[in-house]
């Protein structure tokens, strides 16, 4: 389905040779900041482009552009489905897939295989924007991209070519599998084996908690090949329907309830060799560089939930009416939400930040993309609290979206390294002689 902004056809600049970053303002610049065509043709009018603080600050004229294209996709595709989509479970396939004719299935890969060949800066961006409208959605499109990422980086050019092309459309899906019931924080103590037999791997073990389970096409494993090392760890890329694959119940979770999460289990599963990323014992590098990305992606989903509670709670406060005035001329209110934009506004800098470290391959990226992931996603979820604080009885109902944020930016502080984990990269690093 196409999607237009301004005058432009968006799938269309996303062709060979016409990425975002190609773009140029014409005479649509004095339109971009108050109308988009909508998906079914129609012009509609975005009342609540206006946040505070701008998430514009900073960006060049293409990033501006592509953050409110993404902005309206997110409004029109993703806010009026975002509570069917939570209350029923429903894995929007659809949807995604329109994201991706967008061109937000291969934010970073390369033009040659489908992608648009965007940085990190730009990914943090797009995925802080799709956040405010469904957090637990873009969480999965971004989880979807960090596998596109190491195939593209890890893999090889005949893998690159096999897989890339219908990840980036969406037509496949991705996950990554990394944890286990047995590890999780120590994900070098995982015990998933793959035995070399002639020309296939044979694995034997399960992963747990991963999205996408069930319903993805390709599955990025990080198995054990060698000694009980992290360099005993290597990469394999399994498909859906391999021999021996099988899959746990959906498990039924406090959020992200907009992509389905299961256990996968292999029992003799039957993996060729050339599914095989990097080298055997390259496994655990692969998933530490997918991870220092992967922070950076997570603290940009709750980046985009604590801007839209920000902006939601302003405008709750504005016009609901206590004691004769409205609440926002109460200044214990007022300095609550003078905090939550300091937060936004500072985890949006460590956020970018990190992105651009990444982009630089700059050696303080690790400890940058930690930082960012501990600070952003724990200061997050309180502004996201306070949001729905504000509301008071009205905020725990499911008639208001608040608590729906709240659920989703949760588990942020657990997943791609728990909190506790963070502080230790960057202690680790803080004490080096």
């Amino acid at each position: 389905m196409a999607f237009f902004l301004a005058s432009k056809s968006l799938p269309n600049l996303f062709s060979k040779g016409k990425t975002i970053q190609n773009l140029r303002f014409k005479n649509e610049k004095k339109n971009l900041s108050s109308s988009f065509k909508s998906l079914n043709g129609n012009v509609t009018v975005i009342r609540s482009l206006h946040s505070f603080p701008d998430p514009n600050n900073g960006l060049t004229e293409e990033q501006t552009m592509l953050r409110e294209s993404a902005y309206s996709f997110g409004m029109e595709a993703m806010e009026p489905h975002a509570k069917e989509w939570d209350e029923k479970e429903i894995f929007p396939v659809e949807t995604l897939k329109q994201a991706a004719q967008m061109g937000f299935g291969g934010i970073y890969i390369p033009e040659d295989v489908g992608g648009s060949g965007l940085g990190r800066v730009d990914a943090s961006i797009i995925f802080e924007t799709l956040s405010m409208f469904c957090t637990s959605t873009t969480a999965y499109i971004s989880i979807h991209n960090m596998c596109c990422g190491l195939i593209d980086k890890f893999g090889t050019e005949a893998q690159r070519k096999k897989y890339l092309p219908a990840l980036a459309s969406m037509d496949k899906f991705a996950s990554y599998c990394l944890t286990e019931p047995g590890s999780g924080s120590d994900a070098a103590s995982l015990s998933t084996k793959a035995v070399k037999k002639g020309d296939k791997y044979i694995l034997n073990g399960s992963k747990a908690f991963i999205s996408g389970g069930g319903s993805s096409d390709v599955y990025m494993v990080m198995v054990r090949t060698g000694d009980n090392t992290p360099a005993g760890i290597s990469c394999l890329l399994v498909e859906k329907g391999a021999k021996g694959l099988s899959f746990g119940a959906k498990e039924k979770k406090m959020g992200w309830n907009s992509q389905p999460t299961r256990a996968l289990i292999f029992e003799d599963c039957e993996v060729p060799v050339e599914n095989l990323i990097g080298n055997e014992g390259d496994g655990f590098k692969i998933a530490m560089k997918a991870l220092d990305g992967g922070r950076v992606n997570i603290a940009a989903c709750s980046l985009g939930a604590a801007q839209r509670c920000t902006d939601i709670a302003r405008e709750y406060i504005n016009g609901r009416k206590q004691f004769g005035k409205p609440l926002s001329a109460f200044q214990s209110l007022q300095f609550q939400v003078a905090d939550m934009a300091k937060e936004v506004y500072a985890s949006r800098l460590m956020v970018r930040n990190a992105a651009l470290l990444l982009d630089n391959a700059d050696p303080f990226a690790t400890s940058a993309c930690a930082m960012a992931k501990l600070y952003t996603c724990d200061s997050a979820f309180k502004v996201v609290d306070n949001a729905l604080q504000m509301h008071g009885g009205y905020g725990y109902l499911k008639d208001y979206p608040v608590e729906r944020f709240l659920r989703d930016v949760r588990v942020h502080r657990i997943l791609e390294g728990s909190d506790a984990v963070m502080r230790i990269i960057i202690s680790r690093n803080a004490l080096k002689p």
